[in-house]
């Protein structure tokens, strides 16, 4: 009898690692990619992807779960041949959990503690103390407390920064507040110093960073964005930029990626540029959860972190 075949649907650089890491977890499964040929459709039972070509996962009749390599799915759904009958898997990892956390306190505790300006300092030798005052005075909001915004908020939370959350329903945590739904969107901006963008990619949340949305922002507001580049018009937020409406932005997501050299964000005094780093998946510990999703499917359960394809995410 044939050995079921996993499609590995991302770019080949990855491959190897990953190779190694299903043969380990999923050892009765053969790994192949898309540039080694995936061999007869019909053996293909698992796919992991990423951003996957339209058409790609169609070609696969007997699917029997989809793999994401990402918390966010937005890039397999966005697919209109996506065989919605199949199961979706999203990503749920400690380690990617952590990278997140990491990357959204290392910007907000940047643009409280007024790093930016003494590197300007230190590069002219100036020698100008400022005060960064108490976390507690330091309104930190974050659109999307689910799996990661939640980790990043605790922590925030427990470094004495006033912590909130908005998200479609409402939500709750002990020394937060939350708001929720796009009525209650104005009054959760209103009170935001630091706004930080993990909401999953959406027809909803599409462009959802946007000049009237930005105008509910105290001036002088900083933005963070390591959800997706959809999230936001980003001509709005350059016009937001420029006139001081933001005093600053960190953003690790793009419309386009790469992020063109042409675009005006490279270049932008009061913009960190990252190259879609804020979080990545370890090969090792994600192949663990992709191992045990399939020996559950193959008992005829469900996976592990099911996508709820109405919501979609």
């Amino acid at each position: 009898m044939d050995r079921p075949v996993l499609a590995f649907c991302v770019p080949k650089f990855a491959g190897g690692s990953w190779r190694a890491a299903m043969a380990e977890h999923a050892p009765h499964v053969v790994f192949r990619n898309r540039f080694e040929g995936f061999g007869d459709p019909a053996l293909v039972r698992y796919a992991i992807a990423w951003n996957p070509p339209p058409g790609e996962l169609a070609q696969f009749p007997n699917l029997a779960c989809i793999f994401s390599l990402g918390a966010g799915v937005d890039g397999i759904l966005a697919d209109p041949t996506f065989p919605r009958s199949v199961p979706l898997s999203r990503v749920v990892d400690p380690d990617l959990t952590q990278g997140m956390t990491q990357y959204v306190l290392l910007h907000v505790m940047l643009h409280h503690r007024k790093q930016r300006a003494f590197d300007s300092f230190q590069r002219e030798r100036l020698w100008k103390p400022l005060t960064a005052g108490p976390a507690g005075d330091v309104r930190v909001g974050i659109m999307g407390t689910g799996v990661l915004g939640m980790d990043a908020a605790r922590k925030l939370r427990d470094l004495g920064y006033a912590v909130s959350g908005w998200n479609a329903s409402r939500k709750s945590e002990p020394g937060m507040t939350f708001f929720a739904g796009m009525g209650e969107l104005p009054a959760f901006l209103a009170e935001t110093n630091i706004l930080v963008c993990l909401l999953p990619l959406t027809d909803a949340t599409r462009h959802i960073i946007r000049a009237d949305t930005l105008r509910h922002l105290p001036k002088g507001a900083f933005f963070i964005n390591a959800a997706r580049g959809g999230h936001v018009n980003e001509d709005d937020l350059l016009a937001a930029l420029d006139s001081g409406q933001l005093a600053g932005a960190a953003l690790d997501v793009f419309e386009t990626e790469p992020l063109p050299v042409t675009s005006r964000l490279w270049s932008h005094p009061h913009v960190t540029v990252t190259p879609h780093v804020a979080s990545q998946s370890n090969p090792k510990t994600i192949a663990a959860l992709i191992g045990e999703s399939i020996r559950r499917v193959e008992r005829g359960e469900a996976p592990l972190n099911p996508v709820d394809l109405l919501r979609g995410y």
